[in-house]
């Protein structure tokens, strides 16, 4: 059976000068129901997470069909796991021929791949560190990302900094925008289950901050779109693209962006803080888009 919604489908994006986008639509998959993993998820998080509450039941679904129109990326096909790479220097055949030392090349191409599995839980999810793998393929084969300037998460990873914690994630995070300049493609992905929690800020229309589940989050707490928008949005330069893609439930505004596009009507709409007080939610010139799983209000499944 297939998982429906009744509610409107979105894009967003930001028409200020900062440039911001977003969307989030229905992913068209079969979909598997999963009530009794949904349903012991949030009672965790209401008995675990002092001062938060969710407001409804969270499935997890997959979404895994990104259009090659969705990134415009750059022909550089190089990087190591740094910002810097190295350039090789050639061979000869003679030896009065003096070689300088590799010097620093900088590359502008840069993913972090998360798909979070919850292996040891009972809400643990079946589909996670497929999505992570085709995600990574795609980007490599399609959009020519070299594989050491792409850094997977999952919990199959034998370095202990590649577990997608909640301490990883914001880590991983930060490297992907670390030093960003024009011209650089950045790309976030997310595969897991997501939240919604009472937003004590006041900047959320709703009344929710939308949230991501890492794999301690138990016990280190969730990854809120506010630390998403500070962390991957405001170092975002003139000339900077970020790309996230998020698998997860309640992802619509995950990244807090600042306009929405109304599908259905083919109008903008403002998703402006509605706080008194002023709330940065913008760029630093760069531009963001984000496509999510569902609208923040929604569920998605696991597939079957």
């Amino acid at each position: 059976m297939e998982a429906t919604s009744k509610y409107r489908r979105y894009k967003k994006y930001d028409l200020s000068p900062t440039n911001i986008y977003s969307s989030h639509q229905h992913s068209r998959e079969t979909k598997a129901s999963c009530k009794g993993c949904c349903s012991f998820l949030c009672n965790v998080c209401n008995s675990t997470l002092e001062h938060e509450k969710s407001r409804q039941n969270c499935l997890v679904g997959s979404v895994k069909k990104i259009g090659t129109k969705l990134f415009k990326l750059d022909k550089y096909s190089n990087i190591n796991g740094n910002l810097l790479g190295w350039s090789s220097s050639s061979s000869s055949s003679s030896p009065s021929v003096f070689f300088p030392s590799p010097v620093p090349r900088r590359y502008n191409k840069r993913a972090v791949l998360c798909g979070v599995s919850y292996a040891k839980r009972k809400f643990r999810l079946k589909g996670t560190i497929n999505d992570t793998i085709n995600m990574k393929e795609l980007l490599i084969k399609t959009f020519k990302f070299p594989i050491e300037c792409i850094r997977v998460l999952t919990e199959q990873e034998q370095n202990a900094n590649l577990i997608p914690t909640k301490h990883n994630i914001l880590e991983s995070l930060r490297w992907l925008v670390k030093d960003c300049e024009a011209g650089d493609s950045l790309v976030f992905y997310f595969s897991g289950h997501g939240l919604q929690q009472p937003d004590f800020k006041e900047d959320e229309i709703d009344g929710f901050d939308e949230t991501l589940c890492p794999v301690d989050f138990i016990k280190e707490g969730m990854i809120h779109d506010n630390d998403l928008n500070s962390t991957i949005v405001w170092p975002l330069k003139k000339g900077v693209t970020l790309h996230a893609i998020v698998d997860a439930c309640h992802s619509g505004t995950i990244l807090d962006l600042l306009h929405v596009y109304n599908y259905e009507r083919g109008i903008w709409e403002d998703n402006k803080p509605p706080s008194k007080e002023p709330m940065r939610k913008h760029t630093s010139g760069g531009l963001a888009i984000c496509l999510s799983a569902c609208e923040d209000s929604q569920m998605a499944t696991d597939s079957a």
